[in-house]
């Protein structure tokens, strides 16, 4: 075999072995769908508006779920809100019913310790709280609850009243009879005023009510003060019954006074004794002015278990704010320079007369009492 027919043989092989991969290709060219070289403007404008749409889709069911979430943690808000005030309303019906009862429970101890009759039950008509501040006002009979006939009838027979006058229907036998046990209680009150560690003619007002006000909140009408001394006299007989009753419950838990309970016993007499002046200068309103918003300051502080500021407050009353020099004041024939100063100032006044002195300083054995009755709650302010 010559070199041109291996040539052409292998030329020949080579065109066959090319035949047969073109053939392949187009027929798999054949079976895909050609590529298109053009694209209308419409289908691009189509496909644009399905991925618009597509993209709104998305974002309206993001915010639909967002909305869905945040509606659900406002409704749990507002459940746990509701919750929350059902409970406090709940814990504030429970603590006022609570204090009630407290409150019920110490008028009815204080009222026992001093002799004074039962409250009657809730709907009798006696307001116990008008007849302790001299206010005979019982025209309003809308706040108070109606009674039984036969209840009226007992009742009345109690007080020893007339059970039914002539003409009289239940409303007037009613209100007769709130206004005899309103004047029943008046008069009680006014006889068991005499019965107190200082016999006085002010009556007595409840002990929930003897808070005195502020310095700075004295009333200057009469009616205002009037009540303001019955007021102080209620504290001071109160603060003197307790501590009488604390010296008795000492002693027959001792089986017997000792030398310190003889002691303690005669200091309570003297400052019984000497505070009666203050009692009868308030009965009269002969009681200085000056003297008043001290004592007051005084009475506030140991309500509010201040007694440091009790304590300077009363420093104040009895010695004032006037220099107290000590040592040699005058040298030769000259005077020193400002010495005059030193007799001025706010001298206390209540030195000068005796028997202020001792009422002053009876008040000042009151507290340190009211301190051991009842300790405050910061041990800062107790007195040394």
């Amino acid at each position: 075999m010559d070199f041109a027919s291996l040539m052409s043989a292998q030329m020949a092989k080579k065109k066959k072995q090319l035949g047969g991969a073109n053939g392949s290709a187009e027929e798999g060219k054949s079976d895909a769908a050609p590529p298109k070289k053009f694209v209308r403007n419409s289908e691009l404008e189509a496909q644009r508006k399905a991925a618009y749409l597509k993209e709104q889709e998305a974002k309206e069911a993001e915010k639909a779920a967002k909305a869905a979430a945040k509606r659900q943690r406002e409704e749990e808000a507002a459940e746990e809100a509701r919750l929350r005030d059902e409970k406090r309303r709940r814990l504030a019906t429970e603590s006022r019913k609570r204090r009630e009862a407290r409150e019920a429970e110490e008028e009815a101890a204080r009222r026992k310790r001093l002799g004074l009759p039962e409250l009657p039950p809730p709907g009798s008509g006696n307001n116990d709280k008008k007849a302790g501040n001299g206010d005979d006002d019982d025209d309003d009979d809308s706040n108070n609850k109606d009674m039984e006939e036969d209840e009226l009838r007992a009742a009345l027979r109690k007080l020893d009243a007339p059970i039914i006058m002539f003409g009289e229907n239940h409303a007037q036998r009613l209100r007769r009879y709130r206004q005899t046990a309103a004047a029943a209680a008046a008069a009680l009150t006014t006889a068991e005023a005499a019965k107190l560690p200082v016999p006085t003619t002010l009556v007595p007002v409840p002990e929930k009510d003897m808070k005195v006000p502020a310095v700075a909140d004295i009333p200057s009408d009469k009616k205002g003060r009037q009540y303001l001394y019955r007021q102080l006299a209620s504290y001071f007989n109160l603060v003197l019954g307790e501590w009488q009753q604390a010296l008795q419950e000492a002693s027959a838990k001792n089986s017997g006074e000792t030398d310190a309970s003889r002691s303690a016993r005669s200091i309570m007499e003297q400052s019984r004794a000497s505070i009666k002046p203050l009692f009868r200068r308030l009965e009269d309103g002969s009681i200085d002015e000056k003297i008043v918003p001290a004592i007051v300051e005084i009475v506030h502080a140991a309500q509010e278990r201040r007694y440091v500021d009790a304590n300077d407050a009363y420093l104040r009353l009895s010695i004032g704010k006037a220099a107290w020099p000590i040592g040699v004041i005058m040298v030769g024939i000259h005077e020193r320079s400002a010495r005059e100063k030193l007799h001025g100032g706010d001298k206390g006044s209540v030195m000068t007369d005796d028997v202020t002195r001792k009422y002053v300083q009876s008040i000042k054995r009151c507290l340190t009492f009211a301190q051991v009755r009842w300790p405050p709650e910061d041990a800062s302010q107790l007195m040394g």
